[in-house]
């Protein structure tokens, strides 16, 4: 009734739904789209601040490849935010592909840093991170001389908003430091479990399924 698609080449979902007939769930197609994490990070992003609207939301890490991040912009321009943006050196811009794109065809206020500081995030809302993907490196090289340039620690959680979260769609490598995981603003675990609730209302809304069906 149903293909759930993940799938390591760009549009390989779309194609596939042109294909045939019957339901095509994109859980991720290299690193175009992964609308499905995107649900998730919605719902998590709501139930913490209680609202989608006007909030800074601070990217990090590797945004040209970063599928999730992809997919969360197009879905939070329609809430007005404004983006902070720490995404260097170069290899990890995204290259007009996805963040710039979004801003300069929407009313997006954007601005990027080069560095990530205590000081860059003290006005946080959300902190998304993501880690940089070595399977996206044909230069392992290159990946290793990238690969912990942005580094989370507790410390620099200090003199945070106290509504702050942290997410990150997992797996983390060392971009997160494990003495952040105890800290009470680090929402990923909870994340990743809002992520069974949302892909099960996605299964059940293109099955027909609502909630009176299933109590």
């Amino acid at each position: 009734d149903i293909i759930v698609m993940r799938h390591f080449l760009e549009g390989a979902a779309r194609y596939a739904s042109r294909s045939r007939p019957g339901a095509i769930v994109n859980a991720g197609d290299g690193a175009n789209q992964h609308p499905s994490q995107t649900m998730l990070d919605l719902y998590s992003i709501y139930k913490t601040q209680g609202t989608l609207e006007n909030l800074n939301i601070y990217l990090v890490g590797d945004l040209k490849y970063g599928r999730t991040v992809h997919s969360l912009l197009m879905a939070m321009r329609h809430f007005n935010p404004h983006l902070f943006i720490s995404s260097l050196p170069e290899e990890l811009k995204n290259a007009g592909r996805s963040t710039r794109f979004t801003a300069a065809n929407t009313t997006i206020r954007f601005v990027e840093h080069t560095d990530f500081t205590e000081e860059i995030i003290a006005d946080a809302d959300i902190l998304y991170m993501t880690r940089v993907q070595r399977e996206r490196f044909t230069d392992l090289m290159e990946y290793e001389r990238v690969k912990n340039i942005y580094i989370l620690r507790n410390k620099m959680l200090e003199h945070t908003r106290p509504n702050l979260r942290i997410l990150h769609p997992l797996p983390r490598v060392n971009e997160i430091a494990l003495d952040v995981d105890d800290n009470p603003k680090a929402y990923y675990f909870q994340q990743a479990q809002n992520g069974l609730y949302a892909r099960e209302a996605i299964l059940c809304d293109v099955l027909g399924i609502t909630l009176d069906d299933v109590k």
